[in-house]
């Protein structure tokens, strides 16, 4: 099956902060998402029951991508960063339409 991947204008507004090494990072994730959305963990949420997240190293810091599957579409929803613990998940996948 193929997928199609739709970034919220919040994820896109935090990739274009980041650096070129930070942007082809994203963008290898993303290409292995595309292949295999199932690949990574599944994270809880009370709004969506396919909910996942990519580790990543930016910047010298741990931050995660969040995705969410909606066949035939992947959302990407936000990157956030480990230290502050999910706590802002739920507001970032309320913006899913």
């Amino acid at each position: 099956m193929t997928f199609k991947v739709i970034a919220l204008e919040f994820f896109v507004e935090q990739a274009e902060k980041l650096d070129s090494k930070g942007k082809r990072i994203v963008r290898e994730k993303i290409e292995l998402i595309k292949q295999n959305p199932y690949r990574f963990k599944r994270i809880h949420s009370k709004k969506f029951s396919k909910v996942f997240r990519v580790r990543l190293n930016l910047r010298g810091k741990e931050s995660r991508l969040v995705y969410v599957v909606l066949e035939p579409n992947i959302i990407l929803v936000c990157l956030l960063e480990r230290k502050k613990n999910y706590r802002d998940l739920e507001k970032y996948l309320s913006k899913i339409p």
